[in-house]
């Protein structure tokens, strides 16, 4: 993944926010990057617009060379099925739908279910007896790792994911971070958005953002 300097802007009355300043950073096969700063420097603005959920003012993100932004949402979308998987803190779970259900949801948007992967990314996670439990019997570290399941559902090339470890404990919170080094072995790019410096430590890169700028 790449982005090229991204800018945007946000307005409130005659008010304006400049949320991203010309924030260029690249995510390589194999590496595991974390974004840390202070709360209003612009990562979840960021995150947001390396995952197509928003349009840059400026600059353009470019997911394995093919284009994300300027795009029409419908092709954001299918661009993010295919290739980006998405990990929040939390809302990452239909709650109607069973753990292995909102695997099977998430292949769908891609245009398949493989139910063989599906079994080895609950096994992967340690959740192989929990796969018919709906989201709301969960634990909060079963929630968790049904999350990176969900993300990791269709292989994507770029994983991203938004304070994954913010309401665990600390076995819960190490659990995550090894099934995401885990997928940056496997060849992935992985961004994880954290204020956990644990997460900072064990990445490979780390990029402080403040004011909507990368810091020196």
């Amino acid at each position: 993944m790449e982005a090229v300097d991204l800018y945007r802007f946000f307005h409130a009355g005659e008010d304006e926010t400049l949320a991203l300043r010309g924030v260029s950073l690249q995510v390589h096969r194999g590496e595991m990057v974390a974004v840390t700063g202070p709360s209003g420097s612009g990562k979840s603005t960021l995150l947001a617009c390396l995952a197509g959920l928003d349009e840059p003012d400026g600059g353009a993100v470019r997911i394995d060379g093919v284009m994300m932004s300027r795009r029409p949402e419908k092709e954001r979308a299918m661009l993010r099925a295919a290739k980006v998987g998405m990990l929040f803190q939390s809302a990452n779970l239909l709650e109607h739908l069973t753990v292995q259900q909102n695997i099977e949801f998430v292949q769908r948007l891609a245009g398949r279910v493989d139910r063989t992967q599906i079994a080895a990314l609950l096994n992967e996670v340690g959740l192989s007896n929990r796969a018919s439990a709906a989201p709301t019997t969960l634990s909060g570290g079963e929630t968790a790792k049904a999350g990176v399941a969900v993300a990791l559902a269709n292989s994507p090339q770029v994983v991203l994911a938004d304070e994954p470890t913010g309401e665990l404990d600390v076995a819960g919170a190490d659990r995550v971070i090894e099934l995401l080094r885990n997928r940056a072995r496997a060849g992935a790019g992985v961004l994880v958005v954290t204020h956990n410096p644990h997460v900072a430590a064990v990445a490979d890169t780390e990029i402080r953002l403040f004011d909507g700028r990368i810091a020196p």
